[in-house]
């Protein structure tokens, strides 16, 4: 009698261990040995037909660049490549290290910027971002 119990006790503990082991792939997805490692796509998500979704512009705050003559060409030319900020950003540089600079954007980093321009652009930034006169 215990020999049957003891086996009636191992078919029904199998049996329940085989169903969890069933249960637990359905759960999180069957993976077979072919698809191991692959990537597959979720679905895409179905919009409610009595949804609103809307996406605003991302606020890029405008730099606060000294009026002067020469700044239409900071903005034109300096926003290429990045924000005219990184003009706010820097500490009171010397002219000839704003000319260093401006150097560099055209010839290290290709900036293209005409002579006549890059002459507009060295005055305006020694004319508000130098030691001297620059407003804090």
């Amino acid at each position: 009698m215990k020999k049957k119990v003891r086996w009636i006790f191992l078919v029904v503990f199998s049996l329940a261990m085989a169903a969890g082991a069933v249960y637990a792939d359905l759960k999180k997805g069957f993976y077979s040995p072919a698809k191991l490692g692959s990537l597959q796509q979720a679905a895409p998500v179905e919009p409610l037909p009595d949804s609103n979704y809307e996406a605003s512009a991302y606020p890029v705050p405008a730099a606060d660049l000294a009026p002067g003559e020469g700044l239409q060409d900071v903005q034109i030319y300096c926003n290429t490549c990045h924000s005219p900020r990184y003009i706010t950003m820097q500490p009171p540089l010397p002219g000839a290290t704003w000319e260093a600079e401006v150097t560099k954007m055209n010839k290290a980093f290709g900036a293209g910027i005409p002579e006549e321009n890059t002459q507009k652009i060295l005055l305006y930034l020694r004319a508000h971002y130098t030691a001297e006169n620059r407003k804090q």
